[in-house]
């Protein structure tokens, strides 16, 4: 059994020094790929590059919601659409209202991620989606837009904001913090286990805040959600392994 790690953020120039060594410690503790995200165009470029290098990596393409520039958006969904079957996400995209304070800049948001959302309707990708302190929103614009193929990432809403996405067929990715955040380790005890997948955020969202995070550690991911839900590791890893499955179609 292989799992994947559905979110890192490996074109940080973090793992520039020793990114052979991170894929290959990945390798050895189970991880057969890693969806790997970006915020921007160069991002998006990079992964290409490093999926062409690494088998282990699966390029996902999106612009952060801190971009309140359309232009940008029709940019990246142009990039997307050329780079298709090389794809296997659209991500990372959404809402952020933590670093974005203002309602008319609210609204620029929620109109680039119904862009990308009608973007992964019409390409058939799944998004890999952002939601900093707008959990309830996201879902809101997600349900709106009958989205489908949706996995929200490190999310940081109540089990109540998470339930319409659960009922919608969503998957939310937890990442190694949840030893470290109650928020989370709340959520994970009432999500169902149908509905989790695992990822790292790396080069953040380490089980340590100061420490850079990296791939191999899902595996810590995975044996808090057991801790939590009463469960063996072997039971967590074939769920979350199949869930992944059932998303990504890896």
């Amino acid at each position: 059994m292989t799992l994947i790690d559905t979110h890192a953020h490996l074109c940080d120039p973090l793992f520039d020094p020793d990114r052979d060594g991170v894929l290959e410690r990945a390798g050895s503790a189970g991880i057969s790929a890693v969806i790997a995200v970006g915020e921007d165009l160069k991002d998006a470029e990079r992964n290409l590059q490093l999926a062409a290098a690494h088998s282990m990596i699966r390029p996902a393409a999106g612009l952060y919601p801190t971009f309140l520039d359309p232009g940008l958006a029709a940019g990246m969904r142009d990039f997307i659409r050329r780079h298709r079957d090389r794809l296997a996400a659209i991500g990372e995209v959404g809402l952020d209202h933590w670093l974005i304070k203002s309602e008319p800049d609210w609204e620029i948001q929620r109109e680039i991620f119904r862009s990308f959302i009608e973007l992964s309707k019409e390409l058939d990708l799944p998004l890999n989606v952002h939601s900093r302190s707008a959990g309830r929103h996201a879902v809101s614009v997600l349900l709106e837009a009958s989205a489908s193929r949706v996995q929200l990432h490190a999310f940081d809403g109540r089990f109540a904001s998470a339930m319409p996405a659960v009922e919608a067929g969503f998957f939310f990715s937890i990442p190694p913090s949840i030893v470290r955040s109650e928020q989370k380790q709340r959520l994970v005890k009432r999500l169902p286990l149908s509905c989790l997948l695992v990822e790292t955020d790396s080069p953040v969202l380490g089980p340590l805040p100061k420490e850079r995070n990296e791939p191999a550690n899902v595996l810590i991911a995975i044996q808090k959600i057991a801790e939590l839900k009463g469960l063996s590791e072997s039971e967590v890893m074939e769920a979350v392994a199949e869930n992944t499955r059932r998303l990504y179609r890896i």
